[in-house]
């Protein structure tokens, strides 16, 4: 469990844009895990998990196979990294504290 007093971590997100907490540890063996920790916030994280839900289920797939990650793997890396990668357009920011 995070220690309640230790300084949230921040990355720039690449996906919503902004200076935002970050993940707690990469979320993803390999080096596309490394740039989603370094580059993805909490927040776009959240967006990728509903997205990778669809897929897993549109597919069918089945998330322990090795064709299914290496699916879900190129999914994730157009999602944030790619040139679709800008919010959904229904994408609405909490407003700031």
């Amino acid at each position: 469990m995070p220690d309640s007093d230790a300084p949230v971590r921040t990355v720039k997100c690449v996906k919503l844009q902004r200076e935002l907490p970050g993940l707690d540890e990469p979320p993803w063996p390999g080096e596309l895990g490394r740039r989603v920790y370094e580059q993805v916030s909490a927040d776009a994280w959240k967006l990728w998990e509903e997205r990778m839900t669809m897929i897993l289920n549109e597919y069918r797939l089945m998330p322990w196979q090795k064709e299914a990650q290496d699916l879900v793997a190129k999914y994730m890396e157009e999602f944030f990294f790619g040139e679709e990668s800008a919010p959904p357009p229904e994408y609405v920011p909490q407003q700031q504290k």
